[in-house]
This record gives C-alpha cells, sequence and structure tokens, in this order.
C-alpha cells in the first residue's frame, strides 16, 4: 500500500477544528486547512466545517486567489440558510449544508421538510451544493422521516442524514443496538449519513474524563461494510461493540480498493488524531510531513 489514502478512507473526515471540545480560532482553523490540503493525506480531509453565522468571517482569511470548500452547519433558522449561501464570498464554495430539524421527542418532519425544499432549490446551477445532511434525533419519528429523505433523495433531490454518536448527556449516545437498527434502516433505503460527536478514536472506548464509552469510527466502517453487504442488524451491532481492533480491521482490509459505502464520514476537530490511528492500526501507510 502506497502513503496515499485508500479509496475507502477518501473524504472520510470533515474538519471541524472550530466546534467543541477543540473551538480552535477561525484563522488558526483555516491555516492548518490549508497544510491538511496539501499533506500527502488530503485525500482524508473533508471540507472545512463552519457555523453559518461566522461564514462571513472566511473573506478576510483567504488569499485574493485563494479558494477554500466549506460546510455550513446551521446555527441559524432554517429559513435563513439560502440567505447565508448567497452572500458568501465567492472564494468559498459552499459545498454541504447541514441541520438539526427538530430535537429530541420532536416531530422532525416539518423541519425536514424546510430543509429538503432548501435542497431542492440549491440542487442545480454553478452554485450547487453537493449536499443537505438533515440532523435528526434518534427518537420519535425517526422511521418515518428517513422515509421522506428517501423519496426525497429518489426525485433528484441532494440529501442525507446525519445521526449524533456522543454529546454532553449518557442519551446523546447511541447504543451499538440502536446505532446498528440506523446503519441498517438507511441501508434498505439506500440511503447515505453522516455522523457527528463523539468519535474520538478509532475503537469503541470508555473515556475516563467523561465515563462515557464511546463510538470507534473504525468500528463504524467495519459495520457499514458488513452492513451495506446484507448482515443483519445482530452482526452489525456486534462489530460496533467490538473493543479488539483487529477484526474491525480485516473488515475494512477488505474494501480498501473500493469507495465507501452508506457512510459519508464525519467531523472531528481533529485531524492528526484519527489520521495517526488509522496509521497505527495499518490502514494508512506514511509518516507525518506537518
Amino acid at each position: 500500500m502506497s502513503t496515499q489514502v485508500p479509496a475507502l478512507l477518501d473524504g472520510l473526515v470533515d474538519d471541524a477544528a472550530v466546534f467543541p471540545p477543540g473551538s480552535a480560532p477561525l484563522p488558526d482553523a483555516v491555516a492548518a486547512h490549508r497544510r491538511h490540503r496539501t499533506s500527502w493525506y488530503a485525500d482524508l480531509v473533508g471540507p472545512l466545517l463552519v457555523p453559518a453565522t461566522r461564514l462571513p468571517e472566511l473573506a478576510g482569511l483567504l488569499g485574493a486567489d485563494e479558494r477554500i470548500a466549506v460546510g455550513v452547519i446551521g446555527d441559524v433558522p432554517l429559513d435563513r440558510l439560502d440567505e447565508v449561501r448567497a452572500t458568501a464570498d465567492p472564494r468559498v464554495r459552499v459545498r454541504q449544508v447541514e441541520a438539526a430539524v427538530a430535537r429530541r421527542g420532536e416531530d422532525p418532519l416539518p423541519g425536514l421538510t424546510e430543509l429538503v425544499a432548501l435542497a431542492r432549490r440549491s440542487g442545480a446551477g454553478p452554485a450547487s451544493l453537493d449536499a443537505v445532511y438533515a440532523e435528526l434525533p434518534l427518537t420519535f419519528g425517526l422511521m418515518g422521516a428517513l422515509d421522506a429523505l428517501a423519496a426525497a433523495r429518489a426525485d433528484g433531490v441532494p440529501v442525507a442524514a446525519k445521526f449524533r454518536t456522543g454529546g454532553l448527556a449518557a442519551e446523546l449516545f447511541p447504543t451499538p443496538a440502536e446505532l446498528a437498527a440506523v446503519i441498517c434502516a438507511c441501508r434498505d433505503r439506500g440511503l447515505p449519513f453522516k455522523l457527528t460527536a463523539g468519535l474520538h478514536q478509532a475503537v469503541r472506548h470508555l473515556d475516563p474524563e467523561t465515563g462515557f464509552t464511546h463510538h470507534g469510527f473504525v468500528n463504524v466502517l467495519a459495520a457499514t461494510l458488513a452492513a451495506a453487504g446484507g448482515a443483519p442488524v445482530a452482526r452489525v451491532a456486534e462489530l460496533l461493540t467490538a473493543a479488539d481492533p483487529r477484526p474491525l480491521v480485516q473488515h475494512a482490509e477488505a474494501g480498501l480498493a473500493g469507495p465507501r459505502p452508506l457512510w459519508i464520514g464525519f467531523g472531528s476537530c481533529s485531524i492528526l488524531e484519527p489520521l495517526t490511528d488509522l496509521i497505527r492500526l495499518g490502514l494508512v501507510n506514511g509518516g507525518f510531513d506537518a
């Protein structure tokens, strides 16, 4: 294997440096993103994620001929996201928009309908979005929301799902069985998905500082590969539960040369930490140049 990132890991990690727990100042995040995008591991790195309210700040941080691809995280009402995109500096390519459509326990369909309408408007033309991600709570109305997303996607709308796998409270960490059911539900609908929060390390582990057990991103990778191959929920959950990296790496190694099915990737406030884990596990062969 060369030092290039295998196809299976292409664009796996979006650059969420400005978000907690890293919370880097935006100028520092832009400078680091430049280094990532010109490094040997650049293929691993997705767009820089920026809150919608901070998108205008990018104009003062770019060179005259510089271009940057970003993902906008909706920290404004859904009906203002079009306005935010329209006022972006021409050097900023808004590649994707991600927004929560409901709080836990709320009906996700009204917010989802609004976000799908935005995606429908934004799916064509020179400033078209690659994707709009609807962040769905893993509670009331989830399966109906997935059905609605799948129907919109079948109609050509560039939408996909997004789920939280961690946070500041225990209920924000889905169990392996819950996450496996969601992965398989997306598989059954042909619906791509993103994950966010809690995926700090490659393998499932207990964080001694918080007391929360975190999902591992290589667990998710192996589980998604198994799901895409037709594995039942129980088998997918078993892979999500594994704390031994060896079976996870075996699953990943078998698919390294091909594209990643279903799972778009995840945001991380550090690019180098997941890269280090991938090197340690032998899934990427390389060394740091930054």
